[in-house]
């Protein structure tokens, strides 16, 4: 297959090509934001270097390790874990959880990007991590799209700090406010090349682009590779069960498709989502698992909180046995097709066989232009030459259409039988939204309307 990116940007996740030229504004704006930064990305060319004059022997975060077994979770759920084991690093007695407390000797308080990924490493989510990513790991995630060992593995995932004191042997209590979540005993210290990651796995490193916005001005100058020992999960105002918890819930003998995703659903998405069940990759009697995504996301969406009562009221007011609904505490990178991968990864982990990839699925747009980083089917095509690597069928999802007489449609059919469309855009929407007009059934729901009125 030819570059999973739109012509745009010409890159390969896994292949670096000639970065095509920018125009003077692009370059101007990324100047003075970059040295705003302190020098946020490294030369491009310049090697990811380690920090300090010891290293930690440790086995690796993604190595085998003595992780509690779910045997009677993983016979309710037909999916097998991502690397053959659902990893659970958090200690289940007071016991166990203040021995382990004691041997901190400094305490971080952690941001909301951190804390997601904290919880989903010591919950399972990221099977078979059991830690950050040390340099060698996050190298080879950042050029191969897999492990050392070979597992496919979408997106680094890396513990980022400006801290000159923090050094590998340290052995850290990680909090939320006054809550402990879990303990880290970090192994190496590097400064990573972030051109280098953010080309590869965003495939620019414009700071247009969100993630690479992210990386360049949220994250701190160093990464350190840690081992994770689970503590407290957060209190957070939605529920987000475990994947072991999830997998309990799930049937052992259908198939179970995933849905994501990190906005309001409407009508659309709604048939999409109910449609899939439909499609022939899925088997008989199948079920829909809505999952979506409550973290951290780009700056113009909806808070997490907020999205979470819209789904609530959805579930209540679109009843299905075939329908579930769960959340999943994960910031958002808007990587495109390989932010699909992880996606069906952390999905994998929780039981679900297949994964509805959506046109420009994580797709982002450039902040001075407006153009798409992605092309519109790039996702798709990227899980569909990964799926069988992974273990997970992406099902692609339908261009519906609502029309006058037939209401939902492919756009094929629409066009074929002549029948007359009916569009609203988003931004239509959201200034009829603020300005109190009716929105038109078939667009939205009511109870999700109310909600978004309500929380504006």
């Amino acid at each position: 297959m030819t570059s999973i990116f739109h012509p745009r940007s010409q890159f390969h996740p896994t292949k670096e090509v000639a970065h095509s030229s920018l125009t003077t504004m692009k370059f101007s704006l990324a100047v003075l934001s970059i040295a705003a930064t302190a020098s946020a990305f490294t030369a491009f060319n310049a090697p990811t270097r380690a920090i300090g004059a010891s290293r930690v022997a440790t086995s690796s975060v993604f190595a085998p390790v003595a992780v509690r077994n779910y045997e009677t979770q993983l016979e309710a759920a037909k999916q097998t874990p991502h690397g053959g084991t659902l990893v659970d690093l958090i200690l289940k007695s007071d016991e166990e959880k203040e021995a382990a407390v004691a041997k901190c000797t400094k305490e971080l308080q952690l941001s909301p990007r951190q804390l997601c990924d904290v919880e989903l490493i010591m919950n399972g989510a990221f099977s078979p991590l059991t830690g950050f990513m040390d340099q060698s790991t996050y190298e080879h995630v950042v050029e191969n799209v897999a492990l050392p060992d070979g597992l496919i593995f979408g997106l680094p995932v890396v513990f980022d700090t400006n801290d000159e004191d923090l050094q590998p042997g340290d052995i850290v209590l990680l909090k939320d406010g006054d809550r402990n979540i879990a303990t880290i005993e970090f192994t190496d210290k590097y400064l990573p090349n972030k051109a280098v990651e953010c080309k590869k796995c965003y495939g620019t490193s414009e700071i247009e682009h969100p993630g690479a916005l992210m990386v360049a001005t949220e994250r701190g100058k160093y990464y350190m590779g840690g081992k994770i020992t689970g503590l407290n999960l957060p209190i957070r105002d939605f529920p987000c069960k475990t994947p072991a918890e999830v997998r309990e819930t799930l049937p052992d003998d259908v198939d179970v498709v995933a849905f994501q995703c990190r906005n309001p659903v409407h009508r659309a998405h709604y048939e999409l989502f109910t449609r899939a069940l439909d499609d022939p990759l899925v088997g008989e009697n199948g079920i829909v698992l809505v999952h979506p995504t409550c973290g951290p996301t780009q700056a113009d969406d909806i808070p997490g909180v907020v999205r979470y009562k819209t789904y609530e009221v959805l579930k209540e007011e679109t009843h299905n046995d075939r329908t579930r609904w769960e959340y999943l505490p994960y910031s958002m990178h808007m990587a495109g097709p390989r932010e699909a991968i992880q996606h069906m990864m952390i999905r994998k982990n929780f039981g679900c066989t297949h994964f509805i990839i959506g046109r420009d699925m994580a797709g982002s747009k450039s902040s001075v232009t407006g153009e798409d980083y992605y092309g519109a089917y790039d996702a798709q095509d990227f899980a569909t030459e990964k799926g069988p690597e992974l273990g997970v069928t992406p099902v692609p999802s339908l261009n519906l259409v609502y029309t006058e007489e037939e209401g939902y449609v492919t756009a094929d059919e629409a066009k074929e039988r002549g029948l007359h469309e009916k569009k609203l855009s988003g931004t239509k929407f959201r200034q009829m939204l603020r300005g109190g007009e009716d929105i038109p059934e078939w667009f939205a729901f009511k109870s999700v309307v109310q909600v978004l009125r309500e929380n504006a």
